[in-house]
């Protein structure tokens, strides 16, 4: 599996403990930045790759970061293919994927309590696999046409 990661300077914490732990489960990383500690960045200019590589069906799922989670996965859904979801737990990750089938997992990097709750979030996104039938419906409702 190909996962795109992107992030702002509030996340790159997060984002290298969650490169890490997919790298040794063999999935294939795309790292869009950023990485330099000490430096504060505007997150879209790290979200929009990440979220166009998704969009444009390069990587198969993006997991994006910044302090809130919000102003990442506004951005990532401003593209057409794009379902992002702002994840706190690992029951919101489960029902993201499981009913509204998001391809993208934005985390709100200020929010979170551990390592070990990241992770499991993470864990959680890219293991659950997407319900369909009354879900599929509704999600193709959402495009405006």
């Amino acid at each position: 599996m190909r996962i795109a990661i992107g992030s702002d300077h509030t996340g790159i914490n997060y984002k290298s403990m969650i490169i890490s732990f997919l790298v040794n489960q063999d999935y294939y990383i795309k790292d869009f930045g950023f990485s330099i500690y000490g430096k504060k960045v505007d997150y879209p200019d790290f979200i929009h790759p990440t979220a166009e590589s998704v969009d444009k069906g390069k990587m198969d799922f993006g997991i994006i970061l910044c302090g809130s989670g919000n102003g990442a996965a506004m951005t990532a859904n401003k593209y057409k293919k794009i379902r992002a979801a702002l994840v706190w737990n690992k029951e919101v990750a489960f029902l993201a994927r499981k009913h509204n089938n998001a391809n993208v997992l934005s985390l709100p990097a200020r929010f979170l309590e551990s390592k070990k709750e990241v992770l499991e979030i993470v864990e959680m996104f890219l293991t659950t696999d997407f319900e369909g039938g009354r879900h599929k419906i509704r999600i193709e409702k959402i495009p405006i046409k």
